[in-house]
Formats: structure tokens, C-alpha cells, sequence
């Protein structure tokens, strides 16, 4: 690295990569729930689910509330009847939580590369990659950027499959004025503490089908036939049925204590993450980075990740130093992601390499993730730029 070695931090206390924004609200609300006695799947769930899919633009009866994305997908999968022998397409570049959804489906995995320009799945490879196992497409709208949908829904018109939209970067995405999560047969979202919209842990699910959101409730909370809410609250207890083997997958009134005033400003957020946004493309501009590509006019970006392109070729550092070199300057940074392929155990199970999915393993091996969030201060950003730019 050079004279880059023993850079002083350029700010005293480390900067938490994805720290939330959390207000008052958010506080005293959670403070209420803890003192009303029900912490539980009872009436904030039920706002949030409400608040959540008016913003959607859906009835609220097709939307459920969760404890992750991850759930979210799974139980989508096995309500779309998706199991042992089926195949279901989706991107090398995700968080492992994508491919592991399918995986405990009891489904096979099938990896399509990535175009390397928008980072999303490419519809090209999708095609390539059909089966007469093929049962479900699961694209992932990477960093905020919607996929090319039109493309990928013709696939799946033409091929008869099911479209599980994995949004747990993209809450506030459109594509070509439909809103992300409702394209698909199921939309699934993360409220995880690094997400545009936090509840601690937790997600939503939305189905096109009534039926779907029907069982994906039930499967949700056990089997059961009536959440506790309806048990036991004033209405009277009221006994249930377990109809068919489920999951401990509820979201709580405490984690939707905090969702509920975090949806009030989700607008504001994400004005605040595009300023941030606009500042690093034009700081950044000069420096010998590969930066995101341009937002397409018919799409909304949720502005969820500001992705850097490290080449040491032409950085004169590697990935791995800058990440470093950052963590040295007390800016906490973040890598979305190593391609699947990358990891031992899904090498060992399926045999994939990295070299099979090109464009995912260039762009996993040098991606870095700078911080973006709404909790950012301007001089936040400014030490953010003035470190890269001492890097680079």
C-alpha cells in the first residue's frame, strides 16, 4: 500500500456501517408495547401489515408480517408447491439466505449469472439455465435496483414457473411504475437492522393470491389455525386446530412497534439516502473506481447500497486492502457479496466453481459497500469521501 499505511482516521469514534435512523417514535412506542403486556403477534403486527400494503398499493389481506426475509421466502416456496426434484433459479450474487430458502424447500438451486453492469440476474442466463425441473424463478433486486421484469416474466409465462421476488434490498423499488414485490407471484422484504426499513429483525410477504397469504399465515405460526392474538385476546379464547406442519416464523408487536413509525418516513429516507447517493457519484466521480450505474428514468432505485468496484490493476490496492484501509480510518464498510460459488460448503454440495458464473465472481471479488443510510450526518459522508479518496 505504499504511503498509504498508517492512514489517521479521518473522525475520533468509528462510523457503524448500516446504522438505522430511529426516532423518538420508535422509542416510546416500543416503551408502550412493553408496558401493555402483549409483545407478541397481536394489534401493532397487524398495523404494521396494513401501513405495509397500503404503501404497496395491496389489499392488506395479501400481505403477511414475519420474522425475516428468509422465512418470507421459504414459506413462499412451499406455497407456491415447490419441493424434492424441483429446480428454482436464482442469482449468484445474494446473501447465502437466498439459496439456503431454497435449499430447505427441499428444492435444488440453479445459479444464472449476473449482468455486470446493473448487478441483478441477467434474463439471458435465466434461459439458458431452464430444466423440465425448473418450477420457480427467485430474482433478487439487487442494492435497491430493480431487475428487468418484463423479461423475466415472460420467462416464466412461457414456461409455466412461479416468480418469488426476493426485495430485502428493495422496499421503496419500481419497475416501470409497478412497485417491487408485486410483479411476481410473491414479493418477500427484510426489515433487518441494515435495511431501509428496520424493525431489528423481521419481513413481509406479499402474495398475488389470496389463498397463498392464507396458508403462508397459517405456516407462519405452527400449523395453527388461529394466531395467539385471536386466542386469547378480550374477544374471548377461542380453541385452533393444527392443519398442517408449520414454522415459528411471527413477527412480534415489538418489533412492529418500531416498523409502524419507520413507514411514516420511509419517504423522507429515502430522499435522504438519494442525497447521499448524488454526493458520492460526484465525489467519487474522479478516482479510478468502477461507481453504480446510472438509474434507468422508468425505475425507482431504493438506494439501499453504494456499491465500489475495486481493481487493483488500476487502484494500485486491492479489495481486501481498502477494506482494511477504511476500518483503519474508523469507517466501518461492507462486502455485497462474495458470489455463492465462493463458499466452501455450496462448493462441496452442488460443485459449483466460481470461474462458472464470470460475472459473478469479478464483481465479488471486488465489491465494497460503502455506508448509506439515513442515520448519516453530513460530516459522516464527508469523512466517508475524504477516506476513500486518501485510499485511492
Amino acid at each position: 500500500m505504499g504511503n498509504r499505511n498508517h492512514l489517521k482516521p479521518v473522525r475520533d469514534n468509528f462510523l457503524v456501517f448500516g446504522s438505522p435512523a430511529i426516532g423518538e417514535d420508535e422509542i416510546d412506542e416500543v416503551v408502550s408495547c412493553l408496558r401493555s403486556g402483549w409483545l407478541g403477534t397481536g394489534p401493532r403486527v397487524a398495523q404494521f401489515e396494513r401501513d405495509f400494503a397500503a404503501y404497496k398499493l395491496v389489499d392488506n389481506t395479501h400481505v403477511a408480517a414475519v420474522n425475516s426475509c428468509t422465512a418470507a421466502l421459504h414459506i413462499s416456496m412451499i406455497a407456491a408447491g415447490i419441493g424434492p426434484g424441483d429446480e428454482v433459479i436464482t442469482t449468484p450474487m445474494t446473501f447465502c439466505a437466498t439459496v439456503n430458502a431454497i435449499i430447505h424447500s427441499g428444492a435444488t438451486p440453479v445459479l444464472a449469472d449476473i449482468d455486470p453492469l446493473t448487478l441483478n440476474i441477467s434474463p439471458e442466463m435465466i434461459e439458458a439455465v431452464i430444466t423440465p425441473h425448473t418450477r420457480a424463478i427467485l430474482p433478487v433486486h439487487f442494492a435497491g435496483r430493480p431487475c428487468e421484469m418484463d423479461a423475466i416474466m415472460t420467462i416464466a409465462d412461457k414456461h409455466g414457473l412461479k416468480v418469488i421476488e426476493d426485495c430485502a434490498h428493495a422496499i421503496e423499488t419500481e419497475y416501470k411504475g409497478k412497485k417491487a414485490g408485486t410483479i411476481g407471484d410473491f414479493g418477500c422484504f427484510s426489515f433487518y437492522i441494515t435495511k431501509n426499513i428496520v424493525t431489528g429483525e423481521g419481513g413481509m410477504v406479499l402474495a398475488r393470491n389470496l389463498k397463498d397469504i392464507e396458508r403462508m399465515k397459517i405456516l407462519a405460526l405452527h400449523g395453527m389455525s388461529k394466531d395467539a392474538w385471536n386466542r386469547f385476546s378480550d374477544a374471548g379464547y377461542k380453541h385452533y386446530q393444527v392443519v398442517e406442519c408449520g414454522f415459528k416464523y411471527n413477527m412480534m408487536d415489538l418489533q412492529a412497534a418500531i416498523g409502524i413509525h419507520q413507514m411514516k418516513r420511509i419517504k423522507s429516507y429515502r430522499e435522504r439516502r438519494e442525497e447521499i447517493w448524488s454526493l458520492y457519484m460526484d465525489k467519487l466521480s474522479g478516482l479510478p473506481v468502477t461507481l453504480p450505474a446510472p438509474v434507468n428514468e422508468d425505475q425507482v432505485h431504493a438506494f439501499h447500497l453504494f456499491t465500489l468496484q475495486i481493481d487493483d490493476n488500476e487502484c494500485g490496492i486491492s479489495r481486501d486492502e481498502f477494506l482494511s484501509g477504511m476500518t483503519e480510518q474508523n469507517i466501518g464498510i461492507g462486502v455485497h457479496y462474495m458470489s455463492i460459488p465462493e463458499h466452501i460448503y455450496y462448493q462441496d454440495r452442488f460443485g459449483w466453481r466460481p470461474e462458472d458464473f464470470p460475472n459473478a465472481m469479478k464483481i465479488g471479488r471486488q465489491t465494497v459497500s460503502i455506508p448509506l443510510s439515513a442515520a448519516l450526518t453530513d460530516t459522516d459522508v464527508e469523512n466517508v469521501i475524504t477516506a476513500a479518496k486518501n485510499l485511492l
